[in-house]
């Protein structure tokens, strides 16, 4: 159990509100999690008493934000291992980074009947960049099956990585079923065919100790909002290699080097791909967040998450006519747990838990493939985080049979 639960929650003043009458139980950190009070006031400080913008001034507040500013960036570096600052982009979120690297890079390297291959639990955004690509380009889209479990099908995989497959992009961790996905051993396939791993680590990176040196992956995309951050600022780390190969995508200023009237110039990395004035407080928040886990560590949030779906998961599968989708063993999963109850759809299910002060997501969760895959048009979706505790699961399962002795009539 995460050490002082009870005061960590008193950082996160949202969880104390009253919802329908009822305390509230926040269950949708997969979708966006709290903030605790330590990165409210780094936005806080920032536009009270440094607010300026970054890079090239030489007034006191333009030298302190950039202090900040940089410094948040060396934080992300140390909490994902990255080997140079120079390889620590900051973005608006995972969706920019996969988006920027399928423009930039795979723009540059994918050719007609090349290979790109990814899994059917994929989220949007670490699918519609790769379709389209494909679709512009004139390659093949490859999907890895999943095996019985929701868990990915590694025999399958060994199939679809061929020496035709040029980029491999899978997420660490899946926002439906909650699966960690083997990626380490994914980059070492895709390596073996002179392909370049992408990792989505929207999911992981609040979740698990992620050392991208480690899995060697190529790229790595992730968002400040899921790990205690604002919302409108992410990561992508990529290899310095790659991006010393890869252009542009936006230009203007603070990317540049030289801008003559019929060409122009490149300033180095990591700035070469920020171009305009960046999210600076969402950056130095960004950087009060990663302060924040690592003072509780990575590892006791991913055994606090093992400890509360350990607890819960027997509760939900102990009520008849509800459907977990995914692993059933608690071992193979973060804190996202997505299931269905006979009779109901799952926003009449999400509607009548948020009666009962439960806040749960409800709908294909940006994994339409996905549901598809299932055969099912949606699901619900509960997803604990650190502040979560065992009470909070009893809330859960007694909101669950609550709403399905209401709706026992299957009037809907």
């Amino acid at each position: 159990m995460v050490k002082d639960l009870n005061n960590i929650r008193e950082d996160f003043p949202i969880l104390n509100e009253i919802v329908n009458d009822e305390p509230l139980v926040y269950l949708d950190n997969a979708a966006t999690t709290q903030k605790p009070r330590q990165v409210v006031q780094a936005l806080e400080n920032y536009y009270y008493h440094d607010n300026a913008n970054v890079h090239r001034g030489v007034h006191t507040l333009a030298e302190r934000a950039t202090e900040h500013f940089e410094a948040a960036r060396e934080k992300v570096r140390a909490f994902i291992n990255a080997a140079s600052t120079k390889e620590v982009l900051f973005t608006r979120g995972a969706t920019t980074g996969l988006n920027w690297i399928a423009a930039s890079y795979g723009e540059k390297v994918i050719q007609a009947g090349d290979e790109i291959v990814i899994s059917y639990m994929e989220h949007h955004s670490n699918l519609v960049p790769w379709q389209q690509l494909a679709l512009r380009k004139g390659a093949t889209l490859k999907y890895i099956k999943l095996t019985d479990q929701g868990t990915l099908d590694m025999a399958d995989a060994k199939q679809q990585i061929t020496s035709k497959t040029k980029i491999v992009a899978i997420a660490q961790a899946a926002n439906v079923m909650g699966v960690i996905n083997p990626v380490k051993e994914l980059a070492k396939l895709a390596h073996a065919q002179g392909a370049i791993m992408v990792v989505d680590g929207a999911q992981s990176v609040p979740n698990i100790k992620v050392d991208v040196q480690d899995l060697d992956c190529d790229f790595l995309a992730f968002s400040g909002h899921k790990m205690l951050g604002p919302t409108g600022i992410g990561v992508l780390y990529a290899k310095e290699a790659l991006l010393l190969e890869m252009p542009p995508i936006e230009f203007g200023g603070e990317m540049i080097d030289f801008v003559n009237l019929f060409d122009s110039s490149w300033t180095d990395l990591p700035w070469k791909f920020e171009a305009g004035t960046p999210d600076i407080s969402g950056a130095i928040a960004l950087g009060a967040a990663v302060d924040y886990l690592n003072e509780i560590g990575m590892d006791q949030i991913q055994a606090h998450s093992h400890e509360i779906v350990s607890y819960v998961l027997p509760k939900l599968q102990a009520i008849d006519g509800l459907t977990i989708y995914g692993p059933q063993d608690p071992a193979e999963h973060t804190g996202v747990i997505a299931f269905n109850l006979d009779g109901l759809h799952p926003h009449d299910l999400a509607t009548g838990l948020d009666m009962e002060g439960v806040a749960v997501r409800a709908g294909h969760h940006c994994a339409q493939p996905l549901m598809k895959y299932l055969g099912i048009p949606a699901a619900a979706r509960a997803s604990f985080y650190f502040y979560n505790t065992k009470a909070d699961a009893d809330r859960l399962v007694n909101a669950v049979l609550a709403t399905k002795e209401f709706f026992k009539d299957g009037t809907i």
